[in-house]
């Protein structure tokens, strides 16, 4: 069978790279060693800490090392490293250039780590392995892989990380402190890795409440009883331990448990209270702030995941952190207000509503009972106890417990009797805490702990949609593009676990609306500025320019405001009325707008630029919105749009019938759109208390967006239900979803209601195949009726084995040698019994025949569509080329014929994959009807059958016509009178009363007859009407053959009347909606759309009771966490339970993540993490096929060890196709080290657009070179790794390709993103960068990038730079072994060539770019050459000149474009007979290129010297 594996130790890693634009490259202070905030690659390569690095620990050369030199750690670290204090090293805990070329240097793999010493360790030798860990972090590249080949030492190393500030001979600064802390953040955010969760998890154990002050001790232990025992075995184990090693008492003031974080909390504090404002002539020490705020991201961390929340919350609720931090300065300094943000989500998780021991959420009543009984327990003691609270005692709670009024009671209290109160009576915080002497720390953590808190639900419900200007360019929500990953934000964390499912969907809820608000503002800051605003004659606003996307207002103005709903203070809806006018816009964009339609987004704006223009200095000290004279955005949603006329335009209602739509008339057009209710609530709530401007008297602007884009709002409407409803998760899924419990509970194995025996259909093609899908199990066939069957085929049914079931974690693998597993002694094997059985004759017709899988799936492929077929959890992950969908088609195959009553939803990531498993289920025995394609890309199928909901209600409509036909000419073959074939229903009748009956008969009569061959031919009673079947249906020479093949007719006669039962239903119901819903709904089993459909269609599957048994989704390591969740919740519970039984994610963690375009949601919030990516970091057992059938099995190794066993197919190995070289080339692959052209290597004319001349102009010629071979261009496609390379690209492929018909564009030039999940035959790749390695330290995007090629894979780079890198070498490796100039074999001149692919053939090795334009321009000379003497010998001379020199004038041109690139000279040209041995290639035959002096005006090569020495001039 196929192994299911998990993450092992350290099996998997975040691999996203951030890339950073050169300007944030800056250092905290410009010492004189500092290097330029810009550096090129030679200032690198000359600066001091590479030339140490190359000296000491950088791998190339043969040269030895000097030993490991624990003085030249200590230098560096003090020298470079080290941020010193009191030299305004500002918000930078590290010099960030300086970490970033030793990280990339690999001086902690290479220096750091294999010298390092538990014992003998300097302090700095711990601090730089720290900050080598963080900047990995920083980058989002696998951390701690490079520790593993030392484990025990490892953990040594964390211990003494643990123990650092306890080392006596020195204090560490406040940038060593934050450091320090932020290798803490990044351990707590670890916890898959086994090693690291080990050593951290002690530290939020039960035995930190060995530090607790008595008192809150004493209420924790009253709250939970059920510790008291857990604590008693604790303190009686810690007893015994004491005693082994001779101490009386333990002293638990040494226990690093104990200490630890109580220590921490302690230390933060006194910075907070004492450093930040060090002094009045000071001002704010930034190092402080940035500490104090990276300690809120660690506290907030912790107390977002379950384990270490529980013993965590009482410590910090004892020191009370929020109160003081409430109280502080800080909280309320301007440059406070990234801190005061991250101290208000540091409450809400501290009040989170989770019973904390439990894991279990608490519902809004349980809350508020909660609430109650506490303010009840005090009410009862302030009477008894306290006389001046009697007040309070006997007010209503209602009345009482909100901050103002709560303050003004205790106020009565003189200090004494208020510490007295807080301190000794209700014990909140200790007598000891020094702030316990302040009234207002009092009052503070007094309301804190009995005020009413506003629910989850009240929060999200009062937050209003659509972003508004406070939010869009707050850079501590939403943080520019150049977010470097050095500071943290106010902003949630997708990791690894969640408290609960409301948190889950308030942590995306905010992210994805923050993430949507950074597109808008993007689109804003787009379009505004092309309207040009200024001030007019009469002070008004007015615009000078247009924008496609943003039109003027003429009239603005509310319509309607609802009453609010019961139990809220929003109103129910706002409508307000826009007019605008179109008259200024070409015809193709007025179309644009005039396709506005009901849902789409809009946004209002009001501009109101200064009358002058601002200054340079003003422009630089300005925000955004100062710039553009932004005031106000609002968005809304379209509901209708009128023309001039006011004749309703875009009306999917039904109210304008389709032969009454006119086009619209006129230039002014009036949409009136709804308003956000809870945004208006709050505008108009700050006008009345506050005095505020009118906002909605002030648009002037109205702006749309892409619709592709423009469909968040219905996400986050789903979200926010989902938060109102009480959501129910299956329950086998829910712990594994929140990531707690077992990972492996949710696999079949361990799920109730399994399928026992499954029928596999044409899974297997023969009975060798299924014999080597289970090498582990003696495979015994037996017929139907228990007797043994020596010659099987398929189909098969299996009896899946016991130990199949129990064992399913440790599944054996699929071997390579399926041979090897034959000779095994299979006396100790378990027995698998195999049923063969016959299938029943289909029918008489080729129609009726199901259609046949070809796909000989490996035994790992037949292990996953086994799981997938069994109730529970299935996790796939599918390397490249290792046949994804044909594995998930078989899964929905198997699964349609073993559970027909069961419903199927199939979620992708993209139209273009949706398609592809549509199209192959198509191909599958899987009913047409029962299909149902939903969404924008249905039209892209290739097909001419249309599987959208309006085409299968056609398409069941014209099959009712064509079966009721059917129906009357069977009643003729019958010789029956009257119309049966009128209705479905009249159908149905005729059915029970004459076929049905007559078949019965029938049976009867062939009962007793058994003995008579002819029989069925003489009496069968359909036999007229299957007299136009293609074969005679029987023989009358066998009774059993005969009877077999009446049964087929008859199951024909019934399949027909099945189909009629259910066209019924059509037939009945007369709209559109209802057909279409009743198809969606009842008819179809297997139902396809894309992630953002479901979540954009959620409501209306709701309201149609839409449902589904089984979910399975493909590219599922492509989509976002929450647009994974959504479609899982679909559907209505039924009866208190979730109706899901199945859930099969397929997908590739090693290859890109979902798109996030916000870099900081990206690298700050995990965003770009999917569902998939998160079991598997969790450890939940998956499936990873391990057999590719996409390239060549060399071009495979460039990436197939990322995967643990991944091969080949045998086909790759059998084919000749593959055996042979390519054409022209010496090598299938080869890395082409490209050196600066023109002087320059990589550019950047803006921040992230890169681009890289050199390696244009080469991947270029060399796919000139290709073309002239004869390769066809749809075989080739050019990727780079950035945009601006790519624009590059295309720009000198219209200059040197588009112009000729014998070249032409490539198939595509992409990026690497853009091209996931898809593949050529060819692959020319520029890598761009020449200074630092870039996003592609993401080894997922190398992955990505390698296995796009099927058989030639060509990479063009700087050599110096990717050998370097870590993360790359395996790749890397590889494509140095061979040279790294562009190998040639210019003897080719076809694409086709007898060359074996391991044979370099007579190489040529290209020393540069200008000569490989040289190469190619000569072959384009002799073109010229050929067509002319083509049309010299054609046609006449003096006709035929003009269109002559129409043809070759292209070549002439570009050959006279590139002149200078000629006339520069080629380098030394020199040839190879293989990756080493160098060459002359006298007496080159046809592959011969002369040089352009060499040849005379007709074209002739000339008498000149020997080849190479002219090519050397």
């Amino acid at each position: 069978m196929t192994k299911v594996q998990g993450t092992g130790t350290f099996d998997f890693k975040r691999h996203h790279v951030a890339e950073y634009p050169d300007e944030n490259l800056t250092t905290p202070q410009n010492p004189p060693d500092s290097i330029p905030n810009s550096m090129t690659l030679i200032e690198i390569q000359r600066d001091r800490l590479t030339k140490i690095a190359a000296a000491n620990w950088m791998k190339g050369g043969e040269e030895e090392r000097p030993a490991f030199d624990a003085e030249l750690v200590k230098e560096i670290y003090r020298t470079e490293l080290l941020v010193k204090e009191g030299l305004g090293g500002g918000r930078k805990p590290v010099v960030l250039q300086r970490v970033m070329i030793l990280e990339v240097s690999q001086y902690l793999e290479n220096y750091l780590w294999p010298n390092f010493d538990p014992g003998t360790a300097s302090f700095e030798h711990v601090m730089s392995m720290i900050l080598m860990v963080n900047e990995k972090f920083r980058e989002n590249v696998a951390a701690w892989i490079c520790f593993y080949d030392r484990k025990d030492v490892f953990r040594a190393f964390l211990e003494r990380v643990l123990r650092l500030k306890e080392e006596k001979n020195r204090g560490l600064s406040i940038a060593e402190k934050t450091n320090y802390l932020v290798f803490m953040i990044n351990a707590f955010q670890s916890l898959e890795d086994e090693i690291v969760s080990g050593t951290v998890l002690r530290l939020a154990s039960l035995q930190g409440w060995h530090s607790l002050s008595y008192g809150r001790f004493q209420m924790e232990l009253c709250l939970n009883p059920e510790l008291i025992k857990k604590w008693k075995r604790m303190t009686k184990k810690e007893a015994k331990e004491a005693k082994k090693k001779g101490e009386g008492n333990l002293d638990l003031t040494n226990m690093l448990e104990v200490k630890f974080l109580r220590n921490l909390l302690l230390e933060f504090l006194e910075v907070l209270d004492s450093k930040v404002f060090p002094g009045d002539d000071y001002g704010v020490d930034d190092a402080c702030v940035l500490f104090c705020e990276r300690f809120m991201e660690f506290l907030i961390d912790l107390l977002s995941q379950l384990p270490t929340r529980r013993y965590l919350r009482p410590l910090v609720a004892d020191v009370a952190v929020v109160a003081k931090c409430h109280l502080s300065a800080l909280y309320i300094h301007e440059k406070g207000k990234l801190f005061s943000q991250l101290v208000d989500l540091l409450q809400f998780y501290e009040t989170f509503e989770i019973s904390d021991h439990e894991g279990t959420q608490l519902a809004d009543d349980e809350v508020l009972q909660s609430h109650y009984e506490r303010f009840q327990s005090f009410q009862l003691l302030a009477f008894k106890k306290i006389p001046k609270l009697r007040d309070l005692a006997l007010t209503n709670i209602g009345a009482i417990h909100r901050r103002g009024e709560l303050t003004k009671k205790l106020s009565v209290l003189s200090p004494d009797e208020l510490q007295d109160l807080v301190c000794s009576k209700l014990k909140l915080v200790s007598k000891d805490d020094p702030w316990s002497e302040r009234i207002d720390f009092l009052v503070e953590v007094m309301v804190s702990f009995f005020q009413k808190q506003q629910s989850q639900r009240e929060a999200i419900n009062a937050l209003p949609l659509y972003p508004n200007e406070q939010v869009m360019w707050d850079e501590s929500l939403v943080p520019s593009i150049n977010y470097s990953g050095e500071g943290c934000l106010a902003l949630p964390k997708l990791n690894l676990q969640f408290l609960t499912l409301h948190d889950y969907l308030l942590r995306n809820f905010n992210l994805f609306r923050l993430e949507s608000t950074y597109e808008i503002r993007e689109d804003i800051q787009e379009a505004v500025p092309h309207l040009l605003a200024y001030i007019n004659n009469e002070g008004e606003t007015a615009f000078r320019g247009w924008s496609r996307m943003a039109v003027p207002i003429k009239e603005f103005k509310i319509i309607e405001v609802k009453q609010p709903n019961i139990g809220e203070v929003k109103p129910a809806a706002v409508t307000a009325e826009i007019n605008f006018s179109i008259s200024s816009y070409k015809t193709h964009i007025r179309s644009e707008w005039n396709a506005l339609k009901e849902h789409d987004v809009l946004f209002l704006l009001c501009i109101r630029p200064s009358f002058e223009p601002l200054s340079s200095e003003e422009v630089a000290k300005a925000t955004v919105p100062q710039k553009l004279g932004l005031q106000y955005v609002r968005g809304c949603e379209v509901i209708e749009i009128h023309d001039e006329d006011g004749t309703l335009m875009n009306d999917f209602t039904g109210r304008v019938k389709r032969d009454e739509w006119k086009p619209p008339k006129g230039e002014l057009r009036t949409v009136t759109v709804a308003l956000d209710t809870a945004q208006y609530h709050m505008d108009v709530t700050g006008i009345a208390e506050k005095g505020a401007e009118d906002v909605y008297g002030s648009f002037n602007i109205m702006m749309r967006r892409k619709p592709k884009e423009n469909n968040f709002k219905a996400i986050l409407e789903s979200i926010r239900d989902l938060m109102n409803e009480t959501c129910l998760v299956p329950d086998w899924l829910h712990n594994i979803f929140l990531g707690y419990g077992n990972p492996s509970a949710a696999v079949w194995t361990k799920m109730p209601n399994i399928l026992e025996t499954v029928d596999f259909k044409d899974t297997f093609l023969d009975a060798d195949h299924l014999m080597e899908a289970f090498p582990d199990f003696q495979v015994s066939f037996v017929n139907t009726d228990g007797t043994e069957n020596l010659r099987p085929h398929p189909p098969f049914r299996i009896k899946l084995p016991k130990t199949l079931k129990s064992h399913a974690h440790s599944l054996a693998s699929n071997k390579p040698d399926v041979a090897l597993k034959k000779d095994v002694d299979t006396a100790g094997q378990e027995k698998l019994i195999v049923e063969v059985y016959v299938p029943p004759d289909p029918g008489p017709y080729p129609q009726d025949k199901p259609k046949q899988n070809s796909v000989r799936f490996t035994p790992t492929q037949i292990g996953a569509i086994i799981s997938g077929i069994q109730p529970g959890l299935t996790m796939v992950v599918g390397p490249p080329g290792t046949g994804k969908t044909d594995t998930a088609v078989q899964i929905l195959n198997v699964l349609y014929h073993n559970c027909p009553s069961q419903r199927t939803l199939i979620i992708t990531h993209s139209n273009q994959a949706l398609n592809d498993l549509f199209e192959k289920i198509m191909q599958r025995d899987v009913p047409a009807r029962y299909l149902l394609r939903l969404g924008q890309g249905e039209q892209e199928l290739a097909t001419d059958m249309d599987f959208s909901r309006q085409g299968r209600v056609n398409a069941m409509l014209v099959r009712r016509l064509e079966l009721l036909s059917e129906v009357e000419r069977l009643a003729r073959s019958l010789q029956l009178p009257g119309d049966v074939g009128y209705t479905c229903e009249t159908a149905g009748y005729f059915w029970l009363l004459h076929v049905y009956s007559r078949w019965e008969q029938f049976l009867a009569d062939c009962s007793a007859n058994r003995g008579k061959p002819t029989y069925v031919r003489d009496r069968f009673p359909f036999k007229e009407f299957f007299r136009n079947a293609p074969e005679p249906i029987f023989t009358g020479e066998s009774f059993d053959a005969d009877m077999r093949a009446a049964r087929g007719c008859f199951r024909h006669l019934k399949t027909m009347f099945q189909e009629l039962e259910e066209c019924r239903a059509f037939e009945l119901l007369k709209s559109t909606v209802d057909r279409s819903n009743y198809l969606m709904t009842k008819q179809a089993k297997i139902v396809a759309m894309t992630c953002t459909h479901a979540a954009l269609k959620r409501k209306d599957f709701l309201q149609v009771g839409f449902k589904y048994d089984n979910l399975l989704m493909e590219e599922s390591a492509q989509i976002l966490e929450i647009e994974t969740f959504i479609p899982m919740l679909l559907q209505r519970q039924e009866d208190g339970y979730a109706r899901l039984k199945r859930c099969i994610l397929i997908g590739d963690h090693h290859q890109l993540p979902p798109v996030v375009k916000n870099m900081a949601f990206q690298k700050y919030s995990h965003m770009d993490q999917s569902l998939f990516t998160r079991f598997v970091r969790l450890g939940i057992p998956y499936i990873e096929l391990n057999a590719q059938g996409r390239a060549r099995p060399t071009i495979a190794k460039l990436y197939n060890w990322r995967y643990r066993e991944l091969g080949d197919l045998p086909f790759l190995k059998e084919s000749v196709f593959f055996h042979r070289a390519n054409s022209g080339f010496s090598y299938d692959y080869q890395l082409v080290d490209v050196p600066d052209y023109n002087g320059r290597g990589e550019t950047a004319p803006s921040p992230w657009f890169y681009q890289n001349e050199g390696e244009a102009e080469y991947i270029v010629s060399v796919y000139i070179y290709m073309r002239l071979l004869g390769y066809p261009a749809d075989k080739i496609s050019i990727l780079t790794t950035y945009n601006g390379q790519k624009l590059l690209i295309r720009d000198v492929v219209n200059r040197r390709c588009v112009p000729y018909d014998f070249i032409g564009p490539p198939s595509k030039i992409s990026t690497v993103d853009k091209f996931q999940g898809q593949q050529n035959d060819f692959i020319l790749l520029s890598l761009v960068r020449t200074r630092f390695v870039g996003h592609l330290r993401d080894v997922r995007r190398l992955v990505v990038a390698m296995s796009r090629a099927r058989v030639g894979l060509y990479v063009f780079c700087r050599r110096s730079l990717f050998e370097q890198c870590y993360e790359l070498q395996p790749a890397f490796q590889l494509l140095l072994q061979r040279p790294d100039e562009l190998s040639l074999v210019l003897t080719e001149n076809t694409p086709l060539t007898h060359r074996n692919v391991d044979d370099p053939g007579l190489s040529y090795l290209v020393s540069c770019i200008e000569e490989m334009s040289h190469i190619v321009n000569s072959r384009m000379h002799q073109i010229y050459q050929a067509r002319l003497a083509s049309y010299q010998s054609s046609t006449y001379r003096n006709q035929g000149t003009a269109s002559m020199e129409e043809s070759v004038q292209p070549v002439i041109d570009e050959m006279t474009m590139n002149g200078s690139m000629l006339e520069n000279g080629v380098g030394e040209v020199r040839h190879v007979d293989g990756p080493e041995e160098v060459s002359n290639m006298e007496g080159l035959a046809d592959g011969q290129v002369p040089s352009l002096n060499e040849m005379d005006s007709d074209g002739e090569v000339e008498d000149g010297p020997d080849r190479a020495s002219a090519m050397e001039e």
